[in-house]
């Protein structure tokens, strides 16, 4: 019997190694051939060694006209080519290329994750606008169902009818509980090392951001409020660096300033859990976002949460149970929400074992691929 076959579409290899990299995985595992499609860099060999066959194809995740109708192009190619059943596509720009060039290839079920709609609330009306207009006329034409990580997207596209046949899913996130994210499995051996090579004291308050170094991560509002602060025994880590695919190198070139004993970079590491479970509180004040993955690793590994108010954040935090939601660009809030939790730790522990549980009642990764491949058999 012919193994149906089903291709993942994303901008970077980055996403398709780490963000579907579970999906895949299951999907083979279910019998499926499983493509993947996107512009490949440093990860070709980890995603081939998965069983995955990857297709090169360079794709911008700005809109650039000449550079878009070129991917399309290439990627009418591919799908021409292999034949699939399912073309799967995720990440803004990719999403929309991907859907016009299955549609014009003939693929007979073309799917779209919405990982987080790219229009949000803070955006100026035009432009609000103009990105509301292509998701739903894309989604309307060029897309035969529609996953939602986020239930505010979900709930949007099926008021203004992004999918004409009413195909919608609401399939939330989740990460890996059972082995990368389970704080019960963590060395303390490993977790000890950490600590001391970071200089962490036992009285003080670990405070970590994990993210991109742009702007719009909220990365420079989360360093200065380390100037607001009142307590002295706290330590800033911040996790991530700057993808090469990056536009906004403005912001990356002012965080130097900011470094010193207590806010320390790690760059960007594989051992984010561990950190995390030294951690006492992790910050995200993000700008936009989808559905979070970071903000459920930290509740994951035992974390309070400071998070924006914004799309995604406010449906995993709990203000005043697990953490709290902040105004955007308020270095002063987020200083003040870090003084209170470092001076009241009954509070802290109290956020801290309300998220775990609630990441484990809610997130778990395995129950997010399962509603997906069930609509694969499906189709």
């Amino acid at each position: 019997m012919t193994k149906k076959k089903i291709v993942q579409v994303t901008a970077l290899d980055s996403t398709m190694n780490g963000l579907i990299g579970r999906l895949n995985k299951e999907t083979i595992e279910a019998g499926y051939e499983v493509h993947g499609v996107c512009s490949v860099s440093k990860y070709r060999e980890k995603i081939e060694s998965q069983g995955i066959i990857l297709h090169d194809v360079k794709i911008d995740r700005a809109i650039n006209i000449k550079s878009n109708v070129k991917s399309i192009t290439k990627l009418i190619r591919v799908f021409k080519k292999i034949k699939p059943d399912i073309v799967h596509v995720h990440t803004p720009v990719a999403a929309v290329l991907g859907r016009i060039a299955a549609k014009i290839a003939g693929v007979p079920n073309i799917i779209y994750t919405a990982h987080g709609f790219y229009f949000h609330e803070n955006m100026t009306k035009n432009k609000y606008l103009l990105f509301f207009y292509i998701e739903k006329y894309i989604g309307r034409f060029f897309t035969d169902y529609i996953f939602s990580q986020s239930k505010e997207d979900y709930e949007l596209a099926k008021k203004f009818k992004f999918q004409k046949n009413n195909r919608y899913l609401y399939i939330g996130n989740g990460v890996d509980l059972d082995e990368k994210y389970n704080f019960n499995k963590m060395s303390k051996e490993q977790l000890n090392y950490i600590k001391k090579k970071h200089f962490i004291k036992e009285e003080e308050l670990v405070v970590t951001f994990i993210g991109r170094l742009v702007k719009e991560k909220g990365i420079l509002d989360f360093l200065q409020s380390y100037a607001e602060l009142k307590n002295d025994n706290v330590k800033y880590i911040i996790i991530g660096d700057l993808p090469s695919s990056e536009r906004d190198h403005q912001t990356y070139q002012k965080i130097d300033q900011f470094k010193n004993s207590n806010i320390h970079f790690t760059g960007r590491i594989d051992n984010v859990e561990e950190y995390l479970a030294i951690s006492d509180v992790f910050c995200l004040p993000s700008y936009r976002e989808g559905m979070p993955r970071s903000i459920i690793e930290a509740m994951a590994m035992k974390n309070a949460v400071i998070a924006t108010n914004i799309r995604g954040a406010r449906e995993e935090v709990i203000d005043g149970k697990t953490g709290f939601l902040v105004k955007l660009n308020s270095s002063k809030e987020i200083a003040q929400r870090v003084d209170e939790l470092y001076e009241n730790r009954r509070m802290l522990n109290e956020f801290k074992e309300t998220g775990y549980h609630r990441a484990h009642e809610l997130y778990n990764e395995k129950d997010v691929v399962e509603k997906q491949l069930e609509v694969f058999r499906r189709l």
